[in-house]
């Protein structure tokens, strides 16, 4: 067993146990809801738009068998979502963040798939100017989280030599009402490490610096405002962007007022990770949230437990990759696996009568 797998193993079995606490708290009766973010990884659908370079998009690359590549693509991400969180919830999440979507028919033919037909998702995209073709989008069940408003802010990016323009995801905004209680959730897709760590730094400091703007405009509104900052955000919860300019907090009790708790940093700090290259886990996926979504005297909905979402089926069992992410092309052809990288989920839970 490889070490890459030998930890996913274990932490798997430690986190499914946890939440079990929650059966066990006095005679409290809770209602709850997973809430989760998932890097789809290039789910492109067969058609070549001309107003964006996807040629070279996976499934694009592809010399036979597109359509059936694309359908497989369809089922295998619906199949994870609607098991994401429903041991505990009995139900698909309420609310889920997505990354590398190419546009709305994808979304339409996600949520519109027999696995999660049911459930009633809606959604909110908006083409961005990524060079990829690739953008970020928020789906959502219509019976329990209704949307108020929502918009896009551009991340402005700017080759440091040459100063021509450098087009990345927006970050989507959405505020709503779950279950009646108004919740901001903020979706993101960060700039790539292309080019090594070091020289892509600036451009994810900049992402931060745009996620704090926002934010801080929530809080300059309420600073009691329930925040849910979701994505793939290419740089671990260590790193500066998070620590010096987000400033989240690693601990729940010391999160104060108007601060960020980054429930993903222990578990970084542990070793565990939500995506893999050379040997090494990165937790680039993750889900933040805002001070009053744990203040413990608030009757509405707080955070639980966060998690990643790594079944054994999510998990490439043999060859070189063994132990990573079951993805869903390599050496130009479609394995008809799921993601480079894991989902990753919360719980908001609240107690009723």
């Amino acid at each position: 067993m490889s070490c890459l797998k030998l930890k996913y193993t274990l932490f798997l079995c430690v986190f499914i146990a946890l939440p079990n606490a929650l059966a066990s708290q006095s005679k409290k009766h809770f209602k709850i809801h997973a809430i989760a973010f998932y890097n789809v990884e290039n789910m492109f659908d067969t058609i070549n738009d001309p107003n964006h370079y996807d040629e070279n998009s996976p499934i694009m690359a592809l010399k036979v068998n597109k359509t059936i590549a694309y359908k497989n693509k369809i089922a295998n991400i619906s199949k994870v979502i609607a098991a994401i969180g429903k041991d505990k919830t009995q139900n698909a999440p309420a609310i889920i963040g997505l990354a590398e979507v190419e546009n709305k028919l994808v979304i339409n033919d996600l949520i519109h798939h027999p696995n999660l037909r049911s459930y009633n998702y809606n959604s909110i995209h908006y083409n961005s100017s990524d060079t990829r073709g690739i953008d970020v989008a928020l789906i959502y069940q219509s019976k329990t989280f209704t949307p108020l408003h929502h918009k896009v802010y551009e991340l402005k990016l700017y080759d440091p030599q040459n100063k021509t323009r450098i087009y990345t995801r927006d970050q989507l905004v959405v505020t709503g009402l779950l279950d009646h209680e108004k919740v901001h959730v903020l979706v993101n897709h960060w700039p790539s490490r292309r080019g090594g760590v070091k020289k892509s730094d600036p451009k994810r400091i900049k992402a931060a610096q745009l996620a704090k703007h926002i934010i801080d405009s929530l809080y300059n509104s309420n600073p009691y405002a329930k925040i849910i900052m979701m994505g793939d955000f290419n740089d671990n919860p260590t790193n500066k962007s998070f620590k010096s300019i987000l400033k989240t907090s690693a601990t729940r009790s010391k999160t104060q007022l108007k601060r960020l708790f980054n429930p993903m940093y222990t578990m970084f700090k542990d070793g565990f990770g939500s995506a893999a290259y050379r040997d090494q886990w990165s937790l680039f996926d993750q889900i933040i949230v805002s001070s009053a979504l744990l203040n413990k005297n608030d009757k509405g909905y707080q955070f639980y437990k966060a998690g990643i979402f790594n079944p054994d089926y999510l998990i490439t069992r043999h060859g070189k990759y063994k132990g990573y992410p079951f993805r869903s092309y390599a050496n130009g052809l479609f394995t008809n696996g799921y993601s480079d990288h894991f989902a990753v989920y919360a719980y908001l839970i609240k107690a009723i009568d």
